[in-house]
Formats: C-alpha cells, sequence, structure tokens
C-alpha cells in the first residue's frame, strides 16, 4: 500500500512567477504528470483522441495515462509551450502509440474549427474529446479587472468549447465521450477569481444541457471538477503570489494535488465503463 499523502506531499512551493502561458519545464518542483508511475491496461485501445491544453499540466497527464491505455492523440497547446509539448510527443511514442502536435491559439475560432480538421485528417476520425486549456489571472478587486481580461477568459474557457464541439459533431459516432474541466471554483469560487469562476461555472452547466442535447447520438458528455492542483496555471497569474507556498493545504487532505492523479478520471469517463454515465462532473478536490 501507498499514502498518496505521503507520496504527493509537498509542505512548501518556492514563490516563483512565469509570464503566460508558462511551461512546466520550468518549475520547481516540476509537476507530476504520472509517466514515471502509470500502468495502463488497454481501455482505451483503438480511440482516438483530441486533447486541448496537453502540454502541461492537467492535459499533458491526460494525454500520457491515455496513450497507456492504448490511444492515438492529437495534443492543442500554445505555440509558447512548444518545448513541453515535444517532450509529450517523446513519451507517447515510446509507448507505441500515434501523436500529431497542433500548436494555435483557441480564442481564435477559424483556428478552433481548423484543429478539428487536422485531428480528423490524422486519426481518421474523433472517439474522445477532451477540453483542459483555460485561462485563469487572479484579481483582488474587480475595479481592476479588464475588459481584455473578461472577454480572453470568456473565450478561451467557453467560447473555445462550444467551437470545439460543434466542430467535432459530425466526427463524434455513438459511444463517443467529451470530457470538459471545470473546477471546485463552480461551486467555491474565491474572491480573486471572478471571472474565471464564473467560466467554469458556466462550463459545468454547459456540460449537462449537452449531455441531454447528445443523448439521442449516443454520445456521453462529461466533466472534470479539479480542486488545487500543481500545473503552470497557478504560477502565471493565476494564483495570488502570497498563496503560493502553500498553495493546496487548506484542503482536507492538507496539501495540493498532482496532474497525475486527475488523469485516472478522464480515463474512466472515456472508457465503455462509463457507458451509463452522462452529465456528471467528478470532483479531485482533495476533499473540499
Amino acid at each position: 500500500m501507498t499514502d498518496t499523502n505521503e507520496q504527493y506531499k509537498i509542505n512548501h512551493f518556492p514563490k516563483q512567477s512565469q509570464a503566460e502561458p508558462g511551461l512546466q519545464s520550468r518549475m520547481s518542483p516540476t509537476p507530476d504528470d504520472g509517466a514515471a508511475d502509470y500502468v495502463g491496461h488497454e481501455r482505451l485501445k483503438y480511440k482516438k483522441a483530441l486533447i486541448t491544453g496537453g502540454d502541461s499540466g492537467i492535459g499533458r497527464a491526460v494525454a500520457i495515462a491515455y496513450a497507456h491505455e492504448g490511444a492515438d492523440i492529437v495534443l492543442n497547446y500554445l505555440p509558447e509551450e512548444e518545448s513541453d509539448a515535444q517532450e509529450v510527443k517523446g513519451i507517447v511514442e515510446s509507448l507505441g502509440q500515434h501523436i500529431k502536435l497542433v500548436p494555435g491559439d483557441l480564442k481564435s475560432e477559424i483556428f478552433s474549427q481548423a484543429l478539428v480538421d487536422e485531428a480528423v485528417a490524422f486519426l481518421g476520425d474523433i472517439s474522445i474529446l477532451v477540453l483542459v486549456a483555460g485561462k485563469q489571472q487572479a484579481v483582488v478587486d474587480i475595479a481592476e479587472l479588464s475588459t481584455t481580461q473578461l472577454i480572453d477568459t470568456y473565450t478561451t474557457n467557453v467560447f473555445s468549447a462550444i467551437w470545439l464541439i460543434k466542430a467535432a459533431l459530425p466526427h463524434l459516432q455513438p459511444g463517443s465521450s467529451i470530457i470538459t474541466t471545470n473546477s471546485i471554483q463552480a461551486d467555491q469560487p474565491a474572491p480573486f477569481l471572478v471571472d474565471y469562476a464564473g467560466t467554469k461555472a458556466a462550463l459545468k452547466n454547459m456540460t449537462i444541457s449537452l449531455a441531454k442535447q447528445f443523448a439521442n447520438r449516443g454520445i456521453r458528455v462529461n466533466s472534470v471538477a479539479p480542486g488545487p492542483i500543481w500545473t503552470p496555471l497557478q504560477i502565471v497569474g493565476g494564483q495570488l503570489p502570497e498563496n503560493i507556498p502553500t498553495f493546496g493545504q487548506s484542503t482536507p487532505l492538507k496539501r495540493a494535488g498532482q496532474p497525475a492523479e486527475l488523469a485516472g478520471a478522464y480515463v474512466f469517463l472515456a472508457s465503455d465503463e462509463t457507458s451509463y454515465i452522462t452529465g456528471e462532473s467528478i470532483k479531485v478536490t482533495g476533499g473540499l
């Protein structure tokens, strides 16, 4: 038996910051993506996944887990994150799976549509659409919340999800799965994440609506709600700088989560084992 509290426990994160979007490879400590420990069981064999935000953090851990489970992958990320994405590519290919990297900004509807086209051209079709990419910037006073940030946050987190789902829908066969990423912020919003928390509440509700809409197509739509997870999102402005050293310690488990600890939820929701689950949100929050 492994005590996961001890396995993943970090008592103190060094204060650090990067410019958006940030690189996982430059973080201290480096987030655990599960590459060293994940054991696959062919639960996604022959499945084909399009994953956004897959260069680092949660999306990276999901891509690695999916490759361990037998899926081929198209990975989206921002061009500035190329070095992290290349690391993921090497890991996936070392597991014998196919992967295509497609850098680009999801704030563009045209690019979002082109991303799906490239995924279909590479994979043949899409059986799993995983939406992880997101923008989070802490702003203590709403008077300082700019319209530019408001638009960028909603476009990245909500509008792009709708654009991608619309573009992918003609290529999703019965048995396909869409997985969105909301947050503990959808239910327990922090005072300094007004715009981000609002987008995550929207995603949570949108997931339920689409689950009902797509039920007769045989397409399931579910979501994962992370709590405080150690990813680049936190150190590029997503958290207040003074919160970084004790990040995650207010949870009942008294620690932050690692991306590797979310991958199983995304595998579960994409697998055939969840054929009777739709419209649900799995909380991975350390007990919050």
